[in-house]
C-alpha cells in the first residue's frame, strides 16, 4: 500500500467571487513535489442560491501554464473564453481548459439555474503542464456526462467514473499532457475497494461527502483530502456510511514551480513576462 503522507481538511471557506463559495483543500502554495502534477483543488458548496436575475460568478480574468478541471455535481455553470469555446455544464459533466501559453475567460451560474435558484456543488482541480507544454495553445473540452464511462464496482461497493486515465478498461475522455487518472467515486455504507495506484505516482484522496477510512489506518472525514506519498502502490478504501470521493493519482512533475495568482511558470521571470502578455493583449479577448 502506498505510504500515507498526511489528511486534512479546511473548515474555513472564501468567496471566489460571488457565486463560489469554496474550501482550498491543497494550493500551489503547500508542498507541489507531494501532489504534483495536482496544483490545486477547491470544492465549492454545497450551497443553497436564492432565485435572483443578478449573474453571479466570476468575470473574465486571465490564466497560464496549466489547466483546470471543473466537476459539477449539482447546479449549472455557464462558461465562455478568448478561443471562442464556451457551454453550460451541469451535474455530472466536467470542462477541461487548458490555459497553457494563456487564455481569459469567465465563469458563471447557467441563466437557468440563477432565475431558478439551488443548490450548488462543484469541485475545480488546477493541473500543472511541464514547461515544453506551458507555451501550446490554449484549448476547452467539455466531457458530458453521458460520455464519461461508469465502472460498476460489484453490489454493495458502488460505482466509479473514468474522467481521465484508466480503471478496468475503461478510459476516460479527457486528453492529457501527461499520464494521470481522474476517478469519481460513489461508494456504498460498508464498502471495501483497492484502487490500483502505481508505484512512482502520487496520489490524493478527496473526500467530498461522508468519509473514507484508508489503509485500514487513516480516517478521513468529509470535506478533507488525504496526501500519498510516491512509494508503495495501491490504496485500500473503506466506507463506514454512503460517500463521495474523487481519486486523483499521476506521474509528477519534477520541474521548479513558480506561481503567481492565476499564473503557474518555471521561473520568476515568466510570470512577469505572464503578467506584461496579458495586460497587452496577448491572451486573447473576450468574444
Amino acid at each position: 500500500m502506498k505510504t500515507i503522507l498526511n489528511t486534512h481538511s479546511n473548515p474555513a471557506g472564501h468567496w471566489v467571487g460571488d457565486g463560489f463559495p469554496v474550501r482550498s483543500l491543497f494550493t500551489y502554495d503547500d508542498d507541489v513535489s507531494r501532489t504534483s502534477p495536482f496544483l490545486l483543488l477547491d470544492y465549492a458548496g454545497p450551497h443553497t442560491f436564492a432565485s435572483t436575475s443578478a449573474r453571479r460568478g466570476v468575470g473574465s480574468h486571465p490564466h497560464r501554464g496549466f489547466e483546470t478541471v471543473t466537476i459539477v455535481y449539482q447546479g449549472e455553470l455557464e462558461h465562455r473564453d478568448s478561443t471562442g469555446a464556451g457551454g453550460v455544464i451541469g451535474p455530472g459533466d466536467v470542462q477541461w481548459m487548458t490555459a497553457a501559453d494563456g487564455i481569459v475567460h469567465e465563469e458563471f451560474h447557467s441563466r437557468g439555474f440563477a432565475r431558478s435558484g439551488g443548490v450548488l456543488e462543484s469541485v475545480q482541480l488546477w493541473v500543472n503542464l511541464p514547461a515544453r507544454f506551458k507555451r501550446a495553445p490554449a484549448g476547452y473540452q467539455t466531457l458530458a456526462s453521458a460520455d464519461i464511462p461508469t465502472v460498476d464496482l460489484g453490489a454493495g461497493v458502488g460505482s466509479l467514473r473514468v474522467i481521465a486515465g484508466e480503471y478496468q478498461g475503461a478510459s476516460g475522455p479527457a486528453r492529457t499532457f501527461t499520464p494521470m487518472d481522474v476517478w469519481d467515486l460513489n461508494l456504498e455504507a460498508g464498502a471495501i475497494l483497492v484502487l490500483p495506484v502505481p508505484a512512482g505516482r502520487t496520489a490524493a484522496v478527496v473526500s467530498l461527502q461522508g468519509g473514507v477510512r484508508l489503509n485500514q489506518v487513516c480516517e478521513a472525514g468529509p470535506c478533507s483530502v488525504t496526501i500519498l506519498a510516491r512509494d508503495g502502490a495501491d490504496v485500500l478504501l473503506e466506507a463506514p456510511q454512503d460517500a463521495r470521493v474523487l481519486v486523483l493519482s499521476g506521474e509528477p512533475i519534477d520541474e521548479p514551480v513558480v506561481a503567481y495568482g492565476p499564473f503557474v511558470m518555471n521561473t520568476r521571470d515568466e510570470i512577469i513576462e505572464s503578467i506584461e502578455g496579458f495586460k497587452s493583449g496577448k491572451f486573447g479577448r473576450m468574444p
